[in-house]
């Protein structure tokens, strides 16, 4: 990310938060305190901004400019929020399909996952706002342009997300190799929203106990599991296969 694309100091970046720009996330110097600061966390807290401790070194490593410990990185995109997302769309007489990425790191799978997505018509990715990819420009070119196109909603957590979810009538259905219904024998009905794990553990423990269906992709090779912006496309497309998405 180039030095355009970051705030810094205490006081520009209150001005941008109160301008109302989508900032991805704040670094602060271990220590910092003052009341501009808690002002800062709470806004951050308002807007699930994640803000990280780090030591000065990082922030002076960013930047030779005064940084006052406040750095902040500018989103490439403007983020939406999922608790007006899905009333919006039921009102639209829309059954809501979305795809929640559970603890996913690499840029290059979420752009991927983000592409198909948007082709595919689902309505929204959600991602939490901490230990998680989040939109930036490298994400932003492998998704071929589909992160400016398709409504990307940052959350407190996964499990949040679920919850709420569920209380709109959304089944969730998460993946996982260790799941003992085939993907393709199994009811994908919307509305849905689609959970996808992390590269290396897949779906928290915590997000498959929630869920309401957890399903796998058959494999008949040596390798253990499937790239996760390749099974993300076969679960999405076979969600539209069975919905009836896209048919003439």
């Amino acid at each position: 990310m180039g030095k355009n694309n970051l705030i810094f100091g205490i006081h520009p970046l209150i001005e941008a938060l109160e301008a109302g720009r989508e900032i991805d996330k704040i670094l602060l110097k271990r220590g910092l305190r003052s009341s501009e600061v808690s002002h800062i966390m709470d806004v951050a807290k308002e807007r699930t901004i994640p803000v990280q401790i780090v030591p000065e070194e990082r922030l002076t490593r960013l930047t030779h400019k005064q940084h006052q410990g406040v750095i902040a990185f500018i989103s490439e995109i403007e983020y939406t929020q999922l608790d007006q997302l899905i009333p919006m769309l039921y009102e639209e007489g829309r059954s809501p399909f979305v795809v929640l990425l559970d603890g996913l790191t690499d840029v290059r799978n979420f752009g991927a996952i983000a592409r198909t997505a948007e082709c595919a018509g689902v309505d929204a990715i959600i991602i939490p706002e901490r230990g998680s990819v989040s939109v930036t420009a490298d994400a932003v070119k492998t998704s071929a342009g589909a992160l400016h196109r398709i409504p990307v909603c940052r959350v407190s957590s996964i499990q949040a997300a679920v919850t709420l979810l569920q209380e709109n009538g959304i089944q969730i259905v998460a993946a996982s190799e260790k799941a003992v219904d085939i993907y393709t024998e199994s009811e994908l009905s919307l509305p849905l929203g689609l959970v996808l794990g992390a590269e290396d553990h897949g779906v928290s423990q915590d997000v498959l106990r929630r869920a309401d269906k957890i399903v796998r992709i058959p494999q008949v090779g040596a390798i253990g599991s499937l790239n996760v912006s390749v099974a993300g496309g076969i679960l999405i497309y076979e969600v539209v296969r069975q919905a009836g998405l896209g048919a003439e």
